[in-house]
C-alpha cells in the first residue's frame, strides 16, 4: 500500500507521455492530469492498494515450424475479465469494513494511474531497466491492479531498484527498442508494433519481428529475477493451450467470424482480424517456406489493404529465400 499523494515521478511521466505521442499512442494524453494526481481520480483519496497476480511462463520446447509466438500473458483468458470479479468483491469488502462514507475504486490496467510507479512506492516491486515492474518474489510475469480509496492505511516500505549492473534486457531486445536503461522507444517495441500500431509495420523492422504475432517477452524473459518466480494459481485454470503454438497458415485462413470465435475472451480479440493477420503475414515472411505461398496469395487479395500489403511482402521474402 502507498499513500495517494502525487508521485515523485511526474517529470518522468511527461517524458513517457511525449515518447508515447511520438510513437503513435496519443491516447496516453487523455486524462494525463489524473495520472500524476490521484486526487483527480478519487476526491479525498488517502491510500492506494496495489495487487499483483502471477501468470505461468508456460514455455514451449521445440515448437513446430510455421507456428507463431504469442506473448505469455495473452495465452490466457483476458486477465481484465478474470481479475474484475475478485477486485470488485475486495473493494466492496473494504468499503464495508471501513464503514459508511468510505469510497473506493478498482482498476485492472485501465485506470488513469501510474501503476508501475505506485507498485514501486508500495513495495510490490521495482521498475527495471526494461521499464517494466519486477517483483523479487514473482519475477516479471505479473499483472498489476489497484484499489484507490478514501480510507487511510499505513503505507508499506517502497522498493528500491535492484537491477545493479545487469543489462540483459537491453541486449535481449530484438529491435533495440530499449535505447538506454529505463528508456523505451515505443516506435521500435515489438509489443507496440504488433498490438497498438494500427497501420503498416515499418518495412525495416519486419525482419526483426521473427515469428512473433502478438507482443514480445524477450526483455522480460532475460531478467535474472525470474529464477525466484513462483507460479500463481489464479490464472492457471484460464490458460489457453491452443495459443501456445498457433499454426500461422491456419490463422491466415480465418475470416472475420472465425477470427472472433477463435480469440473470443482473450486479449488478442482487441487487436482485431486486421492486426493479427497482418502480424501473421510478417511472421510467415520471416520463417515460412513455399508451402505458405498459396494462403499468402489468397491473403494478398484480401479486401483489407493492410493485410494484402503485408501478404505481398511476405511472398517476396519467401521467394527470395527459395
Amino acid at each position: 500500500m502507498t499513500s495517494a499523494a502525487p508521485p515523485a515521478t511526474a517529470e518522468l511521466f511527461q517524458r513517457w507521455l511525449a515518447a508515447g505521442k511520438h510513437g503513435g499512442m496519443s491516447w496516453l494524453e487523455r486524462n494525463a492530469h489524473k495520472r500524476i494526481d490521484p486526487q483527480q481520480v478519487l476526491a479525498n483519496a488517502k491510500s492506494i492498494i496495489t495487487l499483483a497476480v502471477s501468470y505461468s511462463p508456460c514455455s514451449v520446447l521445440n515448437p513446430p515450424r510455421s507456428t507463431g509466438l504469442i506473448a505469455r500473458y495473452a495465452r490466457f483468458a483476458d486477465y481484465h475479465d478474470v481479475l474484475a470479479g475478485r477486485l470488485k468483491a475486495l473493494t466492496d469488502f473494504l468499503n464495508q469494513l471501513a464503514g459508511e462514507g468510505t469510497r473506493s475504486l478498482w482498476y485492472v490496467d485501465t485506470g488513469p494511474l501510474l501503476e508501475r510507479d505506485i507498485a514501486q512506492r508500495s513495495g510490490l516491486g521495482f521498475v527495471g531497466k526494461h521499464t517494466n515492474i519486477i517483483s523479487r518474489r514473482l519475477g516479471n510475469w505479473i499483472f498489476l491492479s489497484e484499489i484507490i480509496t478514501t480510507l487511510e492505511l499505513a503505507p508499506d516500505t517502497p522498493e528500491h531498484n535492484r537491477c545493479g549492473s545487469c543489462t540483459r534486457c537491453l541486449t535481449a531486445c530484438p529491435t533495440n527498442a530499449i535505447t538506454a536503461p529505463f528508456q523505451l522507444d515505443a516506435r521500435r517495441c515489438i509489443s507496440y508494433l504488433t498490438i497498438e500500431l494500427k497501420g503498416s509495420i515499418p518495412v525495416e523492422l519486419r525482419p526483426l519481428i521473427g515469428n512473433r504475432i502478438y507482443g514480445c517477452d524477450d526483455c522480460l524473459a532475460a531478467c535474472p529475477w525470474n529464477r525466484f518466480a513462483q507460479e500463481g494459481s489464479m490464472m492457471k485454470p484460464h490458460a489457453r493451450p491452443d495459443l501456445a503454438t498457433p499454426d500461422l497458415i491456419e490463422l491466415l485462413s480465418l475470416d472475420d467470424t472465425a477470427f472472433k470465435q477463435r480469440f473470443a475472451g482473450t486479449p488478442m480479440l482487441r487487436t482485431k482480424r486486421r492486426g493479427i493477420l497482418r502480424n501473421v503475414c510478417v511472421a510467415l515472411g520471416n520463417i515460412g517456406d513455399d508451402s505458405a505461398l498459396p494462403v499468402l496469395e489468397h491473403a494478398a487479395q484480401d479486401t483489407d489493404p493492410i493485410i494484402a500489403e503485408h501478404a505481398q511482402w511476405a511472398m517476396e521474402q519467401i521467394r527470395q529465400r527459395e
